[in-house]
């Protein structure tokens, strides 16, 4: 009981000491973010001589201190010339005389059909190989029960021509 309270006391000990750190750390962080605002209070005006200035390239501003800052609309460039060289690059003086049917036609018919339909064959046959299975063994109980039914039968004569000798 005693070790306990020893326990609970420690443990709030700790908890006293980490708090006091905390605000230690605090504390420190409010003096660096109010020496960081001091400094860009300073700043601030250079800060706004060195945005730049903003150009309008579809926005026509109606302010006249704006309207100096546009730019002139851009002329679209001649693409005649370069369409063409890239009609002339398209065509090929090379053409296939020969094709090879073999590469052309699919591989079977139902190729597909097969693909999609393997997973559910080879479930099929995993069953129907157990299901064979399980049919050989109730045959061989089956003959083992009549073969033990014909050797018990063979006996039980054996012993009655021996008890009648």
């Amino acid at each position: 009981m005693h070790i306990h309270l020893l326990l609970k006391m420690a443990a709030v000990g700790t908890l006293n000491d980490e708090a006091l750190k905390r605000k230690d750390r605090l504390k420190a962080m409010r003096e660096k973010h109010t020496v960081l605002n001091e400094n860009n209070t300073e700043a601030d005006p250079v800060e706004k001589e060195k945005l730049p200035k903003p150009t309008f390239r579809s926005y026509k501003p109606e302010s006249q201190s704006l309207k100096e800052q546009t730019k002139e609309a851009v002329k679209p460039a001649d693409v005649k010339e370069s369409i063409k060289d890239q009609l002339e690059a398209g065509k090929t003086d090379h053409v296939v005389t020969e094709v090879d049917l073999s590469n052309l036609a699919p591989r079977k018919p139902d190729w597909d059909l097969k693909r999609d339909v393997s997973k559910k064959i080879e479930k099929l046959e995993k069953r129907t190989q157990r299901a064979i299975a399980e049919l050989i063994r109730e045959r061989l109980k089956a003959s083992q029960e009549d073969l033990a039914s014909v050797v018990m039968g063979e006996v039980m004569t054996r012993v009655r021509v021996n008890d009648e000798n």
